[in-house]
């Protein structure tokens, strides 16, 4: 029987509101160094580890993705990652601090990684009429995650303690992702929605192919590769360069009060979510390319204006753009990789293109401290990121270039294939 594809986008989504959980780390920080006496420096290292290890696991597990299937993978990400929150609660019930960076670091990092490719590719094959909604579904469960569990774990801390709340959280989400794995499967070969098998059929809808269906190994090799992953590494690192440091930056930079820079980080929230389905939404219609150039144009406005803002309102409107465009590069991303080198091996190929999830991750909050510390100003930092967006607009640019050529290319060597058959049913 014919598995429903919106039931198989539902159980990705499971997966990654799961995983995505693990954003909400701060709302522990406090309690646990109270209870413990940790620095927060301790604590806040198991989520950096976590972070750095998912996006390298989503890359180094992305062959075990394709070699196993959606199912076997998400299940290891189920027991990797419930096993990294529940063993946080025996970190903290036995006061182990290298415990807790193996725990909530080490084993729900992996997790978090094969569990955020792992659904992936099988969901663009169930959806190749929408290839940018079904993945924009999928990481907006990622991006909101934190927004369920935060409140939800500071309750349960308040009524029965930190230990016990890692220890429920944890079965939680092994469960969840333990369901949502039971359901996902890829489509038959070659499948298609009725809907668009008619519209093709009828004429109405022009079936476009990808560029390519290339393995993991003859991607890299390209050009096209490399300049999106240039691209996704300046996007991601603008993005959580403004995620990392948004709250003392408002404050000094346009005044705003300690509680309306709390505000303005929730709705950053709910922009970083939105971006996320909403420009994935938008590249059904106008190609992913285009919206990549869109991303830049809009972070150089941004970035070029922020330095001579004072109004607090558009100061805080062009850092939710910003985060926007992080947001929709991310899942905007696994319907490009469809677009340029097909569904053969798209899972391990994102794998690849997700270390720049853990080099942002560094390289962001990396630069902004630095340019911070030495010029005991933020304004210098727009200056640079400035420079940062412009290369990567002038990369999009040419990776839209490049596009064409090759498609123009595959247009003259169908033409060549097609003029034997046309000689011979002329001479018919």
């Amino acid at each position: 029987m014919l598995k429903n594809r919106w039931l198989i986008a539902l159980s990705a989504i499971a997966i990654h509101l799961s995983i995505g959980a693990a954003y909400a780390y701060s709302v522990y920080i406090n309690p646990i160094r109270d209870l413990l006496g940790w620095s927060v420096t301790g604590i806040t290292l198991s989520f950096t580890i976590m972070m750095a290890l998912a996006g390298f696991a989503a890359a180094f597990f992305g062959s075990f993705v394709e070699k196993h299937g959606p199912r076997k993978s998400a299940l290891l990400a189920a027991t990797l990652f419930g096993l990294g929150q529940a063993g946080a609660g025996i970190a903290v019930a036995i006061n182990s601090l290298p415990l807790f960076l193996l725990t909530y670091g080490v084993a729900s990092g992996l997790g978090m990684g094969i569990g955020y490719i792992s659904p992936v590719s099988t969901l663009i094959k169930w959806f190749p009429d929408r290839r940018g909604l079904a993945t924009g579904m999928a990481v907006l469960g990622f991006g909101t995650g934190a927004l369920i569990t935060a409140p939800i774990a500071v309750s349960l801390m308040g009524l029965i303690g930190i230990t016990a709340t890692f220890y429920i959280l944890g079965f939680s989400y092994f469960i969840i992702m333990v369901l949502g794995a039971s359901y996902i499967a890829p489509p038959p070969k070659d499948w298609m929605p009725e809907g668009m098998k008619q519209a093709i059929e009828s004429g109405k809808k022009v079936m476009k192919k990808d560029l390519a269906q290339l393995t993991a190994k003859e991607a890299i090799k390209t050009r096209r590769f490399w300049m999106l992953w240039s691209m996704m590494l300046i996007n991601v690192t603008a993005g959580i360069m403004m995620i990392s440091v948004a709250s003392p930056m408002a404050q000094e930079v346009v005044g705003l009060t300690a509680a309306g820079a709390a505000t303005m980080v929730g709705l950053m929230g709910i922009f970083n979510g939105g971006g996320r389905l909403g420009w994935a939404a938008i590249s059904d219609y106008i190609g992913r390319p285009t919206v990549f150039i869109t991303f830049f144009v809009l972070q150089l406005i941004a970035f070029l204006t922020l330095p001579n803002i004072a109004n607090v309102i558009v100061f805080q409107a062009l850092v939710f753009i910003v985060v926007s465009c992080y947001g929709g590069g991310f899942s905007n991303l696994p319907a490009f990789i469809g677009d340029l080198f097909g569904t053969k091996q798209l899972g391990a190929i994102h794998g690849y293109l997700l270390t720049t999830w853990s080099l942002g991750g560094i390289l962001g909050p990396l630069l902004v401290s630095m340019i911070r510390e030495r010029a005991a100003s933020y304004i210098p930092v727009f200056y640079v990121f400035t420079g940062l967006i412009l290369i990567a607009a002038v990369i999009s640019i040419l990776l839209q270039l490049e596009i064409k050529r090759i498609e123009a290319g595959n247009r003259q060597g169908e033409t060549k294939l097609l003029r034997p058959l046309l000689k011979k049913e002329s001479a018919l």
